[in-house]
């Protein structure tokens, strides 16, 4: 800890606005890392720690992602019927939402919800001195990038893999970014910490998990049987 080294010297580790956020994260990562005695390992269980935490948000994400692919179809008739008049347009496709019982914003809200404590886990694992020089397996140390790129290309890999358990945006410029994000986070990963890979590749991880639960128990759709004819 570094105000065991000289009083005062922890100030020098600047959170910025995110302090109130990245501060208490630290705290919990060197609780978990005088349990465990690695950081590597405080590492994971912080993230799922932080994972459970927001589990009912996640859940309630995918569900409404699922519930507007399945709408896709009347949304895409909307659009052909109304798309010369844009205040109609908004208004059939309020009351579709409305009827379906689905919010339009329920899918990015509990992703926008997140983001602060994200962004604040990034900026505390960037940032934590204590993690130099700290060996990890093959990796020498965890404030540098992964020498041998296994970290980013095992967390593209999984990204990929979980772009299979989501259910697929209808919006093709959507699908489009589904298809590139595992690339881009790979290349972005190659960069980075790999204190931080590891926390992105466990997030990745544990969010395939819960897709693959929730996707298991879903209610099988119920066949529609025609009525017979007199």
């Amino acid at each position: 800890k570094l105000k065991t080294i000289a009083p005062g010297l922890e100030l020098v580790v600047d959170y910025g606005w995110l302090t109130v956020i990245a501060a208490p994260l630290f705290w919990v990562l060197e609780t978990l890392h005088k349990l465990t005695g690695n950081w590597g390992w405080a590492i994971i269980l912080l993230t799922i720690g932080v994972k459970a935490i927001f589990f009912p948000l996640s859940a309630a994400s995918y569900k409404s992602m699922a519930k507007m692919k399945q709408v896709a179809p009347k949304l895409q008739k909307l659009k052909e019927t109304y798309g010369d008049d844009r205040a109609r347009l908004n208004q059939e496709m309020m009351e579709m939402y409305k009827k379906e019982k689905i919010n339009p914003m329920g899918g990015c809200l509990p992703l926008l919800i997140q983001m602060p404590i994200y962004f604040a886990l990034y900026s505390m694992l960037g940032n934590a001195v204590e993690l130099y020089r700290v060996k990890l397996f093959w990796i020498p140390d965890l404030t540098a990038a992964d020498p041998y790129f296994i970290l980013p290309l095992v967390t593209g890999a999984l990204m990929f893999g979980q772009t299979k358990l989501t259910p697929t945006p209808a919006d093709p410029q959507q699908k489009m970014m589904t298809v590139l994000m595992p690339v881009m986070f790979t290349v972005f990963s190659i960069f980075l910490p790999a204190g931080l890979t590891l926390y992105i590749m466990t997030n990745t991880i544990l969010g395939m998990a819960q897709q693959f639960l929730m996707n298991r128990n879903k209610e099988p759709a119920t066949a529609v049987v025609p009525a017979a004819r007199a």
